[in-house]
């Protein structure tokens, strides 16, 4: 299907080419790309009243037509969630024949030019083909609005969450110089900061000509008179500087501002000021997103000291095997002033210890407040170090802002020996019953922390060496040790297999015929060197597993015990038992009569010994041919009854089928039985 705006997408580069008139630009202007966004908040109508021609860039969109999705002749507007709740909001175009599309975006945490590319930002849009009004409200059914006719211009409000950050992307598809309004309600949430504007502190830039003021919130870049006259300069001793000049760098990216940069007709003499908020030139004071008034009167104080040059006194503490090392600077030093060779610096101590190069981080005024000195090796050993500035190839030390140069200075610092926890060591200690194991970590390197986890444990050991570990069920153990010394840390996993526990298991038959010969295979568990096997009949063989053995035919049937007793080379045992009755005759047989009276004596009716029949079929019928018991088990027995119902005495015929396990003989055989009551 051919979309209404791929149709006059279509005409209109028709147009632009038949008029001679250049493809759309890439927008620069403040507010036309995501980074400059404007600042809205929940209070105010925003009225845009021309829209300037650029854009083009494509957004991901849920949308699966056929439609371009880009950023016609885009607005942007940021605001952040303060109360959770719906969003409601409407974009009234000035001209009602403009079609206005918009998408939402959260985009908490990332890059505003992220919406260019991370679809997962997506919260809610509508890109309907018709013109007029356009937004979201209560009663809307759709979250997304794709570019067909058929779809609505106004989405279901979308639930903002307390914290986040969203962008709202306005395109104008019409491509006219016509604006809008842009107007929130309707919704549950706010997006409107109650805070009250504040000043949160102040600094004097080096001789004071300058002084830094930080706001506790954003302030609009258009509140701010630039000659100054929102504030006044007050000094408890002698009047003196006024104040003729105001700005902030972040006006010049964006439409709002936290801190501001106050400029004075001259520097500032040693002593105690004020800072007070006023009225200025423009008619107001400074004014929050939502155009909320800094109060009059509001004021900081501040002392003006005498200008000294910014010391080298800090060092980040080096880690382990340091190459690098850090210098912070309380004020921001000029990186032209810093030899790129690194020879403002010298290192002395324990080791030879060079600097190959500095690395400065820059900011785009060309000053910094770390400074990382390179080193040619890292530094291995334990020692101690001094750091000396002097002045270096360049002809000097380092400069700070207030081009005043760093006095040559010292500081020290110390280092530690890489670590290995791989340096334990166990000793295990056999046992029948209980294995212990001695873990052991020597003292070197000048570690002074051990963890110890054992066997996944949650209780951490933090003792040089944890107590001995006694276990009575043997096999895998395992132990995690964290090692260090304050610099370097190394951490270690060890296993150990006490695999010398053994458990005595043999097969053997339940059951076995008087002439049969008696398999026994050993099944034990271990590192077993030793095998005993007494068959209960006076036999003894020490094979692991022994020849199949006879039993003596003795006319009756017997139970006899077998033994295996089992051992390892630490002079373990252990022992395992088994029953196997030698019948006193396999031959299979039918009783010819019993009394099942339930005195335990001929109480069933089976095949007797059909221990080797396969296949077997057994019946029992009664005088009149009616069967009463039938069986594929030889084990399950006639008890005399049918359906619990107790059979008269009398004969009863039984017939029996089954196949010799030994012969593969099949074996037919029929007779009768007298049920005796």
């Amino acid at each position: 299907m051919v979309t209404r705006k791929l149709l006059i997408r279509f005409l209109g580069i028709l147009l632009l080419f038949s008029n001679g008139l250049k493809a759309q630009q890439a927008c620069s202007a403040l507010g036309q790309t995501p980074s400059t966004a404007f600042p809205v908040c929940g209070t105010n109508t925003f009225q845009q009243n021309t829209v300037p021609l650029c854009g083009g860039r494509t957004v991901p969109t849920p949308c699966s037509d056929a439609a371009d999705y880009t950023d016609i002749n885009p607005y942007w507007y940021k605001f952040t969630c303060f109360t959770s709740g719906s969003l409601g909001f409407m974009i009234t175009p000035a001209t009602n024949s403009d079609d206005y599309d918009w998408q939402l975006f959260d985009v908490t945490g990332h890059n505003p030019d992220d919406v260019y590319t991370n679809a997962s930002l997506f919260v809610c849009c509508n890109w309907s083909a018709n013109s007029g009004k356009t937004g979201t409200k209560a009663g809307a059914s759709r979250s997304v609005n794709c570019s067909v006719y058929s779809y609505p211009n106004t989405s279901a409000m979308p639930n903002l969450i307390q914290g986040h950050n969203y962008l709202l992307l306005i395109s104008h598809f019409t491509s006219s110089q016509s604006g809008y309004s842009l107007e929130f309600g309707g919704g549950t949430a706010s997006i409107t900061d109650t805070t009250m504007p504040l000043l949160s502190k102040i600094k004097p830039v080096c001789d004071g000509s300058q002084l830094m003021l930080v706001l506790n919130k954003q302030m609009v870049c258009s509140s701010l008179a630039t000659d100054g006259s929102d504030f006044t300069l007050s000094v408890s001793a002698t009047p003196g500087r006024q104040i003729i000049g105001a700005s902030s760098s972040s006006c010049a990216t964006g439409f709002d501002m936290d801190t501001v940069l106050l400029q004075l007709d001259g520097a500032l003499a040693p002593g105690d000021y004020t800072v007070a908020v006023k009225s200025g030139s423009d008619g107001n004071t400074l004014l929050d997103n939502c155009g909320t008034a800094m109060q009059e009167g509001l004021n900081l104080s501040f002392t003006m000291k005498p200008l000294q040059p910014t010391p080298m006194d800090s060092l980040t503490p080096p880690g382990c095997a340091p190459d690098m090392l850090q210098l912070v600077f309380s004020n921001a030093i000029e990186c032209s002033s810093i030899a790129p060779d690194g020879s403002d610096f010298t290192i002395t101590g324990t080791t030879p210890v060079s600097i190959s190069a500095v690395n400065t981080n820059c900011s785009s005024s060309g000053t910094t407040t770390t400074v990382q000195l390179q080193l040619s090796a890292p530094i291995q050993t334990a020692g101690n170090y001094v750091l000396t500035l002097k002045a270096g190839t360049d002809g000097n030390t380092i400069v700070d802002q207030c081009g005043l140069a760093t006095p040559p200075a010292s500081l020290t610092f110390t280092t530690g020996d890489t670590v290995s926890a791989a340096l334990l060591t166990d000793q295990i200690k056999y046992g029948c019953i209980r294995d212990t194991i001695v873990y052991d970590y020597p003292s070197v390197n000048g570690v002074n922390s051990w963890q110890w986890i054992i066997n996944g444990s949650t209780d951490t050991i933090r003792t040089q060496d944890p107590p001995p570990q006694i276990y009575s069920v043997f096999g895998i153990k395992t132990v995690q040790l964290t090692v260090s010394d304050g610099y370097c840390t190394s951490t270690v996993k060890d296993t150990v297999d006490l695999d010398n526990g053994i458990k005595a298991r043999f097969e053997a038959p339940n059951i076995i015929c008087p002439t049969d010969y008696a398999h026994f295979l050993d099944t034990s568990a271990g590192k077993i060197t030793s095998w005993t096997w007494e068959f209960g009949d006076g036999e003894v063989n020490y094979d692991a597993n022994p020849p199949d053995h006879l039993y003596p035919v003795i006319g009756m049937e017997k139970v006899y015990t077998i033994l295996l007793i089992v051992g390892n080379g630490l002079g373990c045992y252990d022992t395992a038992r088994q029953q196997t009755d030698v019948l006193k005759s396999c031959y299979i047989a039918v009783p010819t009569a019993f009394t099942p009276n339930g005195d335990g004596l001929n109480d069933y009716l089976y095949p007797l010994n059909a221990f080797k029949a396969e296949g077997l079929i057994f019946k029992v019928y009664n005088r009149n041919g009616m069967m009463v018991f039938q069986s594929n088990d030889w084990t399950k027995k006639w008890d005399g009854r049918v359906n619990g119902d107790a059979q008269p005495a009398g004969t009863y015929v039984w017939y029996l089928e089954y196949t010799d396990g030994e012969t593969n003989k099949h074996v037919f055989r029929k007779g009768t039985t007298v049920l005796i009551r």
